[in-house]
């Protein structure tokens, strides 16, 4: 096979791959009507900023508790914010995270600065977590806590795009959706 028709095939299934994301997307765009406002959304990034938190302080105390009540933490705090991160992604249209050909100028401009603004919480975030590890690391179970902890924060850096995105956009045009429900 030449390195063209390598090419050919790579940028066929690469269009493919595309639109698969614009059909997904598009099935959830009209998704959750009632909540596209600023209201549902700003509660939703204060839930999913509330169960980072809880993540990093479970973190935090990682091998210091009862493995139970750890657990407990972490779960309660993982399915909380998986749940609120994944209704934002809904509500924002999937700007923070994903490539999309259906973005117009105004949402890729959102998109790229939320990205910006993600990247550098998560640059400082891995900061405080190699920080945290130094101090750590002479303790007992100081290698777990450290990596914990850095999942903890990891995680917490990913979910800050939706949640900046969730906090600031404005409410969605109600037209938007009066428009799809005579035409489908």
């Amino acid at each position: 096979m030449t390195m063209t028709e390598q090419q050919s095939r790579l940028a066929a299934y690469w269009e493919r791959q595309l639109d698969r994301m614009d059909e997904r997307e598009l099935r959830h765009a009209k998704r959750l009507p009632g909540w596209r406002d600023r209201r549902h959304r700003r509660a939703l990034a204060v839930v999913l900023a509330a169960a980072d938190l809880v993540l990093v302080g479970s973190a935090a105390v990682f091998t210091l508790v009862s493995p139970w009540l750890y657990f407990g933490l972490w779960m309660g705090a993982l399915l909380t914010g998986g749940a609120s991160f994944t209704l934002l992604k809904i509500l924002t249209g999937r700007m923070s995270g994903s490539f999309s050909r259906l973005l117009d100028e105004r949402e890729r401009e959102w998109r790229h600065r939320v990205t910006y603004v993600g990247y550098l919480a998560l640059v400082g975030l891995m900061l405080v977590a190699m920080f945290y590890t130094l101090v750590v690391a002479g303790q007992a179970e100081g290698a777990f806590r450290g990596v914990m902890m850095m999942s903890a924060l990891l995680v917490a850096g990913t979910t800050v795009p939706p949640i900046v995105l969730g906090w600031s956009l404005p409410d969605d045009d109600p037209e938007d959706f009066d428009e799809g429900e005579t035409h489908g």
